[in-house]
């Protein structure tokens, strides 16, 4: 039985016949109460959705919908740490990675010696490091430090460092390479001193084909610069489930940091992965992270679902995509030291709940992930807003931003807020004829000039958006704003029926790639392929000498 097919789900369906296409300005009008009760705080957070496009009632239906899901048996076993991955055989214990203490997930299975102890050494590796100890070629200290990876190996640690940026250590050069594409690495290397550079390499298996493709360019660039004198075990460390092999490329046995596989890699900004992370910000502010991520575990584990933030943003989502017909979702941060967290939750959520087949293997008749994109706020006023305001989708919008600057100036942040503010109560609540009319006619305007600018000034509104406000870019504030998304696509996932901890699809392309890339170099290899691909490798090898 899949969850369409349950009493809650023909209850949200029954009961958006007749809220599902009321005006937000309605449902304000008709509740004085509204923001009250539709509006959540958690630890100096803020969450606030009473402009999306329900009531408390969808909450209490949504909240049952929730329940016949059995959404709290599917969070106590992932926190007790069984083997909720059934593609893969994995059990999913990335809150472990912020745990203060154990044992965890049980006596049985303790996770928490192997987490503690990568930590301690992950910490010593990071004050070195910061405090000029770790030496490069012939003694220099190390002052820039460049992590290689892709995906999650890259993504939450680079969202979260520029998120933090206004803690990074004022001399250390922290840097993030993820692209094939050399226009990424090769300027980066021209500014660089190979003398004073260290790489750490993060990849589970150490075969991941575009870390591993810079990673050996990093290396040839060191021999190039500092030749026989070279020092391997100065330049890398490692992130690796395979220890050995990244002993193999030339990195110290000490400098190799495990990860396990029951990190998934988009949940593992936690682990050892978030070296690079720590090295920036210190190993004080990146435990702070960790402990505001726990603390919104435990609030989600244990708090009913009307109050869980986890579950209402989740449950919010349902009810957009399922209920009301939204097919993507817009993340709006006004913080420009947010601006990669659109891109950070576009890998979490889609990657993880971007699936059309249930947990069982039966194809799905309704929508999972919805799309999700975004851009810095401030900016997107300037370009796409025009089609939130004026281009009839319904497009469903979360808006994030800290109350206070991490590098204020005066009045910028009010004007900052305000924007924020002003744009989900433009979508919301619009402008109609009556009121553009009213505002033309005191311009002076002739009454033929009134009609034909009227329905160009005309705004539909009832644009559906959430508004989460943060006290401040602190560690713990944004530990626990990830640690919320989190659980929120765990949440989805839950309701969906899926397993949102495989990627079957990231790893197709991965496997046509390696099939494709001897083809490349050898014209009668790509005889096997499609003939299209053929006709892009032919016009590639032409251009490629």
């Amino acid at each position: 039985m899949t969850i369409t097919s349950t009493p809650a789900w023909a209850a949200l369906e029954s009961h958006r016949q007749s809220v599902g296409k009321s005006h937000l300005k309605d449902l304000f009008a008709s509740d004085p109460n509204r923001v009250e009760s539709l509006s959540l705080t958690f630890d100096g957070i803020l969450y606030d959705f009473s402009k999306q496009r329900m009531t408390s009632e969808t909450l209490g239906l949504l909240a049952s919908l929730a329940r016949e899901a059995r959404v709290s048996e599917s969070t106590e076993r992932m926190f007790a740490g069984e083997r909720i991955n059934i593609s893969e055989g994995r059990s999913v214990l990335h809150v472990a990675l912020r745990r203060s203490a154990g044992p965890f997930p049980g006596s049985q299975f303790d996770v928490m010696p192997e987490v503690i102890e990568t930590r301690r050494r992950m910490a010593e590796f990071a004050e070195r490091l910061r405090s000029g100890k770790c030496l490069g070629h012939k003694g220099m200290p190390i002052r820039d430090v460049v992590n290689i990876g892709i995906g999650g190996s890259d993504l939450g640690p680079k969202m979260m460092g520029q998120a933090l940026r206004s803690l990074s250590h004022p001399a250390l050069g922290v840097h993030y390479i993820s692209n094939l594409d050399a226009a990424q690495l090769a300027p980066l290397l021209q500014t660089l001193d190979p003398r004073t550079t260290l790489f750490i390499v993060v990849s589970k298996t150490f075969t991941t084909q575009e870390t591993m493709f810079n990673a050996n360019t990093a290396r040839e660039w060191l021999r190039a610069n500092l030749g026989d004198e070279l020092v391997s075990e100065n330049h890398f460390a490692a992130v690796s489930s395979k220890p050995e092999r990244a002993v193999e490329f030339g990195v110290s046995k000490d400098l190799v940091f495990p990860i396990w596989d029951w990190v998934g890699g988009r949940y593992s900004l936690w682990s050892a992965v978030g070296l690079a992370l720590m090295v920036a910000i210190g190993p004080h502010a990146f435990d702070e992270m960790l402990r505001g991520a726990e603390r919104m575990d435990e609030h989600f584990r244990t708090t009913p679902f009307e109050r869980n933030l986890p579950v209402v943003m989740a449950l919010i989502g349902i009810w957009n995509t399922n209920f009301l017909g939204a097919t993507t979702n817009s993340v709006l941060p006004y913080n420009e030291s947010l601006k990669y967290f659109p891109s950070f939750l576009q890998q979490l959520e889609m990657e993880s709940n971007g699936k059309s087949v249930s947990i069982g293997g039966e194809a799905l008749d309704y929508a999972t992930s919805p799309i999700v994109w975004g851009e810095l706020g401030n900016n997107g006023q300037h370009a796409f807003f025009q089609l939130l305001h004026q281009g009839g989708r319904l497009v469903p919008c979360d808006f994030i931003a800290a109350v206070r600057s991490d590098f204020p100036l005066p009045k910028h942040q009010e004007a900052l807020l305000s924007n924020c503010f002003a744009q989900s109560a433009a979508l919301a609540f619009g402008r109609n004829e009556s009121e553009v009319r009213a505002s033309l006619e005191k311009e002076s305007l002739s009454p033929k000039e009134i009609a034909d600018l009227l329905p160009h000034r005309v705004f539909a509104g009832n644009q559906p958006s959430s508004t989460m406000l943060l006290s401040s870019l602190n560690p713990g504030s944004l530990g626990s704003l990830v640690a919320l998304y989190e659980h929120k696509v765990f949440v989805q996932g839950a309701v969906w029926g899926i397993n949102s901890f495989d990627q079957w699809g990231v790893e197709l392309g991965k496997a046509v790639a390696n099939r494709i890339l001897p083809a490349v170099y050898e014209p009668e290899l790509a005889k096997m392929l499609d003939a299209s691909t053929q006709g892009l490798l032919n016009f590639s090898r032409k251009h490629l000498k």
